[in-house]
């Protein structure tokens, strides 16, 4: 506990002002970071997806004609 001169007692348990804004400003990035990198990650798969269905579909068409 801090005891100032005017007379109010501050809680070593409790973060300042700045810290929590510092640590909100952190988590709030690193959320940000996070939703980048899940739509980078649905645009693979979505790649992906697409890229084995086309082959299924080409795949019938050659059995189908050939």
């Amino acid at each position: 506990m801090t005891l100032y001169e005017n007379g109010t007692v501050e809680s070593a348990a409790r973060p300042r002002r700045g810290e929590a804004a510092a640590f909100r400003a952190r988590v709030e990035e690193r959320l940000n970071n996070l939703e980048d990198q899940l739509g980078e990650l649905k645009g693979r798969i979505n790649g992906l997806l697409f890229m084995i269905a086309g082959t299924v579909v080409a795949q019938t068409l050659l059995r189908v004609v050939g």
